[in-house]
């Protein structure tokens, strides 16, 4: 066996593990060993006792998933509500938002009448939605529906209207010249080029719906996943409000990788995958 055959298995070997190291699943792992190693030996160095370890977040949460809890509803009826509430009221602020971020995008006047209503309205942070529909709403549903609408349907109009903004002119002429209806060319021309920022819109509205679906059930609901952190404070258990926030990660982390992202590779799944060389490897190899 010559001495080439015998390093073969060792530089095989060397491969593979430095291509596990590189993989990206391997980056987000050691990220969040590094993070809970960090918390759990850093919890002990405080001078308070409010901040609770890993270990008492984590056999909460595992009391919460088994259904054993002294709340009200369970983890699985709490965020059934939330998520409910989070449908309906994201759902009326894409029917109202995607025509007038059409409108906002198509007609300088429209624009002009409204752009400073949608700016304000982005930069009106969440909490204050939800105070004041508790103030005008009082405890119920009603209240957080009507903040996550609010909280996000300015992120809708705003990338709605720059997608439009950013439709080619040539196209739009293109469609103008063979006369077409404006039904036909929102349908062919300006929606397919929107898709990008409607992504957009629907990711930072969730995002920003969400939070204030949580700060609505907070001050102005009995009930819901965002109640819950109210519920645990209010029984000064500091294990319950964490170990909730930490199931708000996990359900967003499981809308976005299972509902958005598999939406996303199917609506734009005519984009060229495979088949296109990086630009380094050409560049490396003398090709250009």
């Amino acid at each position: 066996m010559s001495a080439t055959s015998a390093r073969l298995p060792a530089t095989v070997s060397f491969t593979g593990i430095k291509r596990f190291v590189g993989h990206p699943r391997f980056a987000r792992f050691l990220s969040l060993v590094v993070f809970l190693l960090g918390w759990q030996f850093v919890v002990p160095l405080l001078p308070t006792t409010l901040v609770p370890s890993v270990s008492e977040v984590a056999n909460f949460m595992w009391d919460e998933i088994r259904g054993d809890t002294l709340a009200p509803n369970t983890v699985y009826q709490a965020f059934w509500i939330s998520l409910n509430r989070l449908g309906v009221g994201f759902s009326i602020a894409l029917a109202i938002g995607i025509p007038i971020g059409l409108a906002m995008g198509m007609s300088k006047a429209f624009n002009w009448f409204l752009h400073d209503f949608v700016v304000v309205g982005l930069a009106m942070p969440s909490l204050v939605w939800a105070l004041v529909a508790a103030m005008w709403l009082g405890f119920g549903s009603t209240a957080p529906v009507i903040t996550v609408v609010l909280a996000a349907i300015c992120f809708v109009i705003i990338n709605v209207a720059e997608g439009v903004r950013d439709v080619p002119k040539d196209l739009l002429d293109m469609a103008d010249s063979y006369d077409m209806r404006i039904t036909d060319k929102i349908r062919h021309v300006v929606m397919p080029s929107l898709m990008p920022f409607l992504f957009a819109s629907l990711r930072y509205g969730l995002a920003n719906g969400w939070k204030g679906l949580v700060l609505a059930e907070v001050f102005a609901s009995t009930n819901g996943a965002g109640w819950m952190i109210r519920f645990w404070y209010d029984a000064h258990r500091a294990h319950g409000v964490v170990g909730y926030a930490l199931f708000f990660l996990v359900v967003a982390l499981i809308l976005e990788r299972l509902i958005f992202a598999k939406l996303s590779n199917w609506v734009f799944r005519w984009r060229p995958q495979k088949g296109m060389q990086p630009m380094r490897e050409v560049v490396e190899k003398g090709e250009i």
